[in-house]
């Protein structure tokens, strides 16, 4: 397909080693914030109590802050949840304590001062509930990467399905890394958005990789690299046009979708930035960096001797 009516000619892979260079860095930088900040999770993965409240104006939270820390709730986490009149209330499981009573603790609390408050959303989830999904989320990631690469090495060839994880692994670390810079919250729904991201990178390798293997077996001529060059250019007006289809849904929904699928919404337009990135400049560097030849992908020959039957 060509883009915008014109073909292209980008020496993409003659990049590669800026591009290495750039992931490489990113990647790192990541590593370092998963490290140091870890992930803002949300009450899905800690366990806790949820609260959502209504002002009937802007809220004040240091107001908010106080009242809890005199009340004996120090550790709960206070911010803007959509408007400025709506807050989200985070306060982590007390040992013995009833959730509904908590709840209630909280609410006194907050009713105690000169605005009204309106309770809107009440959730408990137990810390076993959430240690069990962290350990399953994290096991879900695993293996999906692993079936993936079992699935590419079986319909291309080994050196394209270590391509096609590095860019995976490059795709959900740098997506990852987003999330503990800014200290975004970490819940169900973006661990959802990350499964999402891997589908969506996955699916735009593999046309790459196929349109490589066609051109592999069709032209005999020319190297790997500029086989491959020629593969990513023709492919490049598929994917840009699929990506930026994608980007205007997801940022309708960011804008206008709420609060609700905020977190969902920006790891999908971070993990498409980053997917389509690594489909044309990590999947195909890392096969080439393999070594990766066209007689990898000819038809395997059948034994003439093997094949006569008697």
């Amino acid at each position: 397909m060509a883009l915008l009516g014109q073909k292209t000619d980008i020496n993409f892979l003659g990049a590669r080693r800026i591009t290495t260079v750039l992931s490489a860095l990113l990647i790192l930088v990541s590593i370092g914030a998963l490290a140091t900040r870890g992930l803002n999770f949300g009450i899905d993965f800690t366990g806790g109590i949820l609260l959502e409240v209504g002002y009937d104006g802007p809220a004040e939270l240091e107001d908010v802050r106080s009242r809890l820390t005199a009340g004996g709730f120090g550790d709960a986490q206070v911010q803007n949840f959509g408007a400025a009149s709506d807050v989200l209330i985070r306060v982590l499981p007390r040992e013995g304590a009833n959730s509904g009573e908590v709840g209630r603790n909280i609410l006194s609390l907050l009713r105690g001062g000169t605005q009204a408050v309106e309770l809107r959303r009440e959730e408990f989830v137990g810390p076993q509930v959430g240690e069990e999904l962290t350990e399953r989320g994290g096991l879900a990631m695993i293996f999906a990467l692993l079936m993936i690469l079992a699935y590419i090495m079986l319909r291309f060839q080994w050196k394209f399905a270590v391509g096609s994880v590095a860019a995976l692994v490059h795709d959900v670390t740098l997506t990852l890394g987003f999330f503990s810079l800014l200290q975004i919250p970490f819940d169900l729904a973006v661990l959802a958005a990350v499964l999402a991201v891997i589908g969506y990178s996955l699916n735009d390798t593999i046309v790459v990789f196929d349109r490589i293997r066609e051109n592999f077996r069709r032209v005999r001529k020319e190297g790997a690299e500029e086989l491959m060059n020629t593969s990513v250019n023709q492919m490049l007006g598929r994917t840009v046009i699929t990506s930026f289809t994608t980007l205007l849904v997801l940022l309708a929904l960011l804008f206008l979708g709420g609060e609700a699928v905020r977190g969902f919404s920006i790891a999908l337009i971070v993990g498409v930035v980053v997917g389509t990135y690594s489909s044309i400049f990590i999947a195909s560097a890392t096969a080439l960096v393999l070594n990766v030849t066209p007689t990898d992908l000819l038809p395997p020959k059948v034994d003439e001797e093997v094949a006569e039957t008697p």
